[in-house]
């Protein structure tokens, strides 16, 4: 780990669809620093989630997640988390030393981004008020271990991750 990469650590949580993955790797690439996206280093290391969650539960999963998180924060670079890893304390406990950037996303952008389905939580009816129903349900959370908000409802994605590079710059 290069003391750059160490000095410019940032961690994106937010909800299902409020870019965390799209705006990462953008602020990534303007911070010269790895991405990181912990879900896909759970998935790697232990296979689909739905199947952690089947076969071993979900506090299982976050206990995995939590060391995928640890990993992640040691080594440097934009972090993004799951949008359940801040309903975990020991997850909320490793963010603490950590600037954390909360992506905020309004329903009406979430419907358009939630349209082509995919994601599992949101299967079946009303997936809009299901993702409202999880939101409000981890909000306090995401506000807790949060050092600063960005909406990514209506901007450009490569606006917001110039916005969240610059912000991250100027913490260092």
């Amino acid at each position: 780990m290069t003391s750059e990469a160490e000095r410019l650590t940032l961690v994106l949580v937010g909800p299902m669809a409020a870019g965390k993955t799209s705006v990462g790797r953008r602020v990534a690439r303007r911070l010269k620093v790895p991405f990181i996206d912990t879900d896909k280093r759970v998935v790697a290391a232990h296979g689909p989630i739905p199947t952690i969650f089947a076969e071993f539960g979900e506090d299982r999963f976050r206990e995995l997640e939590r060391e995928a998180v640890a990993a992640a924060l040691g080594e440097g670079g934009v972090v993004s988390l799951g949008g359940g890893a801040v309903t975990d304390a020991g997850t909320r406990d490793l963010l603490r030393e950590h600037p954390v950037v909360f992506l905020t996303v309004t329903p009406e952008a979430v419907a358009e981004r939630i349209a082509g389905g995919g994601r599992p939580l949101l299967d079946g009816e009303d997936p809009l008020g299901r993702w409202t129903r999880i939101l409000e349900e981890r909000r306090r959370w995401y506000e807790e271990v949060a050092s600063t908000t960005f909406d990514t409802s209506r901007r450009p994605m490569h606006r917001i991750a110039e916005e969240i590079a610059a912000w991250r710059r100027e913490q260092a």
